[in-house]
């Protein structure tokens, strides 16, 4: 692995925005326990066979119950901003209509205690547990879902923007319509052909494009509008100007190798208002027939532009245009069999940056490790920490050239119920006993706090 040069200047940008980020059914515990309604996930957990050794949410880390200690846990460990996800059946158990009032008091008390700790919210309104209720109507199949979830935004926005600014619509739109609805391994865990897929994917984009009409109509202090996708690229091995073009061109490109994967499926309609050619081309009778109109809806004006970054392919130039780099023998990979390409991340906002021009944020980063509490009471997982400071070195080069980074969320702030995986993923840099519940720091979550208090400085 490669390391960056060492930048004349150490610290990140004055006021870069340091915290964690959660999602709401891999930490709260199921709604279901607290008036609220299923998710797809909670039936999910049901299906045997779908989740690891049939682990479910239902309980989780439990923050339900714990979130006053685990804010104080994040004030002690020095995160300045909080990302985290309302969970939509836990505010409507039916998805519209009747509200659950006591899901409403728990993040409303949420909201509370971040604030006193001096800690910025930062709220996802979509982060996969979608209601059953509505899935059991079609889901996003059926055409009256951008207005469903646009009656739930309006309400989440007009009861929470008194003290919450920042909202990110969407997380991974790509992960949970194709690993829900194409493959299977994700809730609902039902395999659509990919005429359908298309179809969801097309309301699932106006129901973002919706939503941020109405997060600017009734915030009631002036919002900042993000949404949150996959930002994976294809990287070039080489700095040289073909290398870096031909990585370019592959990131971008809808290839059939790869079609449901491609950023611009995702990215386009939101950020450019158009439909990519190519994905017409290979649609085919399948192509979902987007109009003008609901482009429009689409493209909605983007504060900042939330990018989940993990890895990256390594490629060069070919005389027939790209050619993927074979994994070397041996290669660094992560827990989840990921491989480790830090230098990617550069690659991924630089790209990202170039063609949007919207200022950036790291909204996930970070890394399954194999750690457990040692003899001595700690959990030593140096390898969160060797991975996270590669990560973060070469995201501090894209801030020394220029381009606005404007915080980074680790993920995960602790370990948690990690969807089809169940418990057997760590991805947290705080250890989480998943029958005591007791939360332990890791090293890492000691080392990310010297990180944020030096304002990356640090990392080198």
């Amino acid at each position: 692995m490669r390391t960056p040069e060492r930048p004349a200047r150490l610290t990140f940008p004055d006021n870069f925005l340091w915290g964690s980020a959660t999602a709401s059914y891999q930490i709260e515990g199921s709604p279901t326990r607290h008036g609220g309604g299923p998710s797809v996930w909670d039936e999910m957990c049901r299906q045997p066979g779908k989740v690891y050794r049939g682990h479910s949410g239902m309980t989780a880390c439990d923050h339900y119950k714990f979130f006053k200690e685990d804010v104080a846990m994040m004030k002690d460990l020095g995160h300045k901003v909080y990302r985290f996800s309302l969970s939509w059946p836990r505010l409507f158990p039916e998805g519209v209509g009747r509200r659950n009032d006591d899901g409403y008091r728990f993040y409303n008390e949420l909201v509370d205690e971040l604030l006193k700790a001096d800690i910025k919210p930062f709220i996802t309104m979509f982060h996969w547990d979608y209601p059953h209720a509505l899935f059991q109507r079609g889901g996003w199949m059926n055409p009256e879902s951008p207005e469903w979830f646009e009656a739930y935004a309006k309400d989440a926005v007009g009861f929470l923007s008194d003290r919450v600014t920042d909202w990110i619509t969407m997380n991974e739109t790509v992960v949970f319509l194709i690993m829900g609805h194409l493959t299977g391994e994700h809730a609902p865990g039902i395999r659509f052909g990919r005429a359908d897929v298309m179809l969801m994917l097309k309301h699932a984009l106006l129901s973002h494009g919706r939503a941020c009409m109405a997060i600017r109509e009734h915030a009631k202090k002036a919002p900042r509008v993000s949404y949150a996708p996959v930002a994976g690229v294809d990287y070039p091995v080489t700095e040289t100007p073909e290398a870096i073009e031909a990585a370019r061109k592959s990131t971008f490109a809808a290839s059939p190798s790869n079609f449901f994967w491609s950023p611009s499926l995702y990215f386009e309609p939101v950020l450019k208002g158009v439909w990519p050619e190519d994905a017409a081309a290979y649609l085919g009778a399948d192509d979902p027939k987007i109009t003008q109109a609901e482009l429009a809806v689409m493209n909605q004006k983007i504060d900042v532009l939330g990018l989940n970054f993990y890895q990256g392919n390594p490629v060069e130039p070919s005389a027939d245009g790209v050619t993927k780099v074979a994994p070397k023998v041996g290669e660094p990979r992560t827990g989840f069999e990921w491989p480790v390409t830090p230098d990617a991340i550069y690659w991924s906002v630089r790209f990202f940056w170039e063609r949007y021009g919207v200022p950036l944020f790291i909204t996930e980063n970070g890394t399954s490790a194999l750690d457990w509490v040692a003899l001595d009471g700690r959990v030593h997982d140096g390898g969160r920490i060797d991975y996270t400071r590669r990560y973060l070195q070469w995201l501090h080069r894209a801030t020394a050239e220029g381009i606005p980074v404007e915080g980074y969320t680790h993920w995960s702030l602790m370990d948690n119920f990690e969807w089809a995986e169940g418990y057997k993923q760590r991805f947290g840099m705080v250890h989480v006993d998943f029958e005591t519940l007791k939360r332990t720091p890791k090293d890492s979550a000691y080392w990310y706090r010297d990180v944020i208090a030096s304002n990356g400085e640090s990392i080198w």
